[in-house]
């Protein structure tokens, strides 16, 4: 069976090939999958690294939007692997960063704020509009924000 969370990074990765990610997609792929409920939809799925330094480049994540939440997964080298995942009420704000040759997405939650970096410039506005987009109609569900004085 192959992953469509891997189809749709590896689109990602051909789309916006100067987005710094390094081998074992598919592993990182198939922690997200791993977690996925039943009833999860992945709507967009791209990668970079996990953190907020241009020169480390030895942290690829996988970063998914479903119908329900974002996930970042990422496959350790030798055993384990890290997964985070943020639900609409936990999402605060996201900030975008363009440098010279690559940009950076940081994400603010309740509880830390998450680092993408060495993204391809390009990519930027479509990693934004998805996350947010998706973000903000989630939000409304939640009744953020429709509260009166």
């Amino acid at each position: 069976m192959k992953s469509e969370v891997y189809e749709k990074v590896k689109e990602f990765k051909k789309k916006y090939p100067m987005t710094l990610t390094w081998w074992r997609l598919k592993k990182h792929c198939r922690v997200i999958d791993d977690h996925l409920n039943p009833d999860e939809k992945v709507t967009y799925a791209c990668a970079g690294q996990k953190n907020d330094r241009a020169l480390d480049i030895f942290q690829t994540c996988v970063v998914v939007v479903t119908n329900k939440r974002l996930l970042i997964g990422s496959k350790r080298v030798t055993w384990g692997y890290f997964l985070n995942s943020i639900t609409p009420d936990l999402f605060n704000d996201l900030k975008v960063a363009m440098g010279i040759i690559w940009g950076k997405i940081e994400i603010d939650t309740v509880k830390e704020v998450v680092n993408l970096s060495n993204l391809d410039r390009k990519s930027l506005d479509e990693i934004e509009t998805k996350i947010t987009t998706f973000m903000i109609r989630e939000k409304k569900k939640y009744g953020h924000g429709n509260k009166k004085s």
